[in-house]
């Protein structure tokens, strides 16, 4: 585990989004390091798409460095649902902190965006030069708007005002503390759901969206929170800069995979009605690679530790399940 050179134990570090997904690794990951002095307000305690509230959080806290990872997200079905509040809510809410980070002189700031900033049409892999070279992939597109908007934010600050604030790019994160509902969830999780559902049900098959054809790379989030105390550390550039394992998989292989690992022996059908969304999306890590990072954690073993996961946290009281 890598620690944060300069950055003193106790230094006030805030972390926007502390819950979810991502926020949860990165508090484990600082605690693990012994920093001690975290700031994290739950969506209740603190709206940051209240700009107001925002404000006067970090003029109360004054914050030294930031990770903003709090967005609202989802898989494909979501980001068709509701376009809408994923673009209105994304741009609000990393505005909001973004500004009231420079406000209060906060020393460094991590954005973390979203490899759907890339086109479906890019060279594979994306390099970080292949960013804005060609139309968006329409399924997800208000979102990855949102994401393009808080990169560029951060860059008109860090070269207006002279700030240091980093944009990272993670590939698709999967891990403790997903989202693993049937309409809202990333594909891992969902499938670990519907798959789990299905062993208990005792279903002869289920049903998943598209061809099983599309490519993509998966990142383990403890590996993408240790990439984020690394890089508070390492990198100090308005480039953005990848994060990932450079290495993809079919849809339809980790389908296979998540059957495994579950232990449903039913089959699988595809409905090829339903979108892929970008046929392929693996990253280029060349640039992290080169500072010294490097994901640990293999796919197999972290689809076998998110379904521990998921038995553990997510199954305490009963549930009809859906088909």
């Amino acid at each position: 585990m890598h620690e944060i050179p300069s950055i003193q134990k106790n230094a006030p570090i805030y972390v926007a989004g502390h819950r979810g997904l991502v926020g949860s690794a990165i508090v484990r990951a600082l605690t693990s390091q012994r920093y001690t002095n975290l700031i994290c307000r739950t969506h209740g305690e603190l709206d940051l798409i209240d700009a107001v509230a925002t404000t006067a959080f970090f003029e109360r806290e004054r914050p030294e460095y930031v990770f903003l990872v709090a967005a609202k997200v989802g898989g494909i079905m979501a980001n068709m649902t509701y376009p809408a509040d994923f673009i209105y809510q994304n741009l609000v809410l990393q505005s909001n902190v973004i500004h009231a980070a420079y406000r209060v002189r906060v020393r460094k700031l991590l954005f973390l965006a979203s490899s759907s900033i890339y086109s479906r049409h890019a060279i594979q892999p994306f390099k970080e030069e292949y960013f804005l070279n060609s139309p968006l992939e329409e399924t997800t597109e208000p979102y990855a708007i949102a994401k393009i908007a808080g990169i560029a934010t951060c860059q008109a600050y860090n070269k207006q005002y002279g700030t240091h604030f980093l944009s990272a790019i993670p590939a698709n994160l999967y891990g403790p503390n997903d989202k693993f509902d049937l309409d809202n969830s990333h594909v891992i999780p969902g499938l670990i759901r519907r798959f789990h559902d299905a062993k208990m049900s005792q279903a002869k098959s289920v049903s998943l969206w598209g061809t099983g054809a599309a490519r993509r790379e998966f990142l383990y989030v403890d590996d993408l929170a240790e990439a984020c105390l690394f890089l508070m550390g390492h990198y100090d550039d308005s480039e953005i800069i990848n994060v990932g394992t450079g290495e993809d998989v079919s849809i339809r292989e980790l389908a296979e995979l998540v059957k495994e690992t579950v232990g449903f022996h039913g089959s699988i059908v595809w409905d090829a009605t339903k979108p892929d969304g970008t046929p392929k999306k693996v990253m280029d890590i060349t640039r992290i690679t080169k500072l010294g990072w490097k994901a640990r954690t293999k796919l197999r073993d972290g689809i076998h530790l998110s379904y521990e996961w998921y038995l553990r946290n997510c199954l305490k009281h009963p549930y009809t399940p859906k088909h």
